[in-house]
């Protein structure tokens, strides 16, 4: 980057500005306002402008920022490719939903293939196609890094088959203790811990008021 001094609460927005520059983009809009952006993404002007300057001068001063120069930018800094081959290991009813959706708000790619135990959830599914789990070493495709994991049953076995294929970044729906090795990323998602700290953070609001 422009800065390699970037602070984490600037990190953590720039994956928000590109989600919303993507979206932009697919609707036709070719130029943009700080003040415009911040409408859509809910941040202050102000700290989209600061948090652009990291990434060099973008733009001119009432005249906006391109947003295809942006995403590029984003894209090249951040490593995200709209081409992003994600795999699936699961297709139960969680994985389902996934595929179903797997849209990803034009954000990182798409889920290109799963993989499940159980003869009657392979074959294509919602256009992706299942995969026997036997099978995963010869199936997975070429120069994939992220994988989804939605089963229950020898995971840590299956996480380790899926690092020797190259895979480095999981999102973790399983809610089991993980070992991975240094270099391999796992993001956990638990949507019951979520909703507790969302009745905590409400219940503290509203004990304020």
């Amino acid at each position: 980057m422009a800065d390699k001094n970037v602070p984490r609460a600037t990190l953590q927005r720039y994956p928000i500005y590109l989600k919303a520059l993507r979206k932009l983009s697919n609707h036709g809009v070719e130029r943009i306002m700080s003040k415009e952006l911040a409408t859509v993404v809910n941040i202050e002007p102000t700290t989209i402008r600061r948090d652009f300057s990291f990434l060099g001068n973008l733009g001119k001063q009432g005249y906006g920022y391109s947003v295809k120069n942006l995403i590029e930018i984003f894209n090249q800094q951040l490593g995200m490719e709209f081409d992003e081959k994600i795999i699936l290991v699961g297709a139960g009813n969680m994985g389902r939903a996934l595929m179903k959706y797997n849209k990803w708000d034009h954000v990182v790619g798409e889920i290109t293939c799963a993989f499940d135990i159980n003869p009657d959830r392979q074959g294509v599914r919602f256009g992706i196609p299942v995969y026997d789990i036997n099978q995963m070493e010869q199936k997975i495709p070429e120069g994939c890094r992220i994988a989804i994991l939605a089963f229950s049953d020898n995971i840590q076995q299956t996480v380790d088959r899926l690092i020797a294929c190259g895979i480095v970044g999981f999102v973790d729906f399983t809610h089991e203790h993980i070992q991975v090795p240094k270099g391999v990323v796992i993001k956990s998602v638990d949507v019951v811990s979520s909703i507790q700290e969302l009745v905590f953070e409400t219940n503290n609001l509203n004990a304020q008021r």
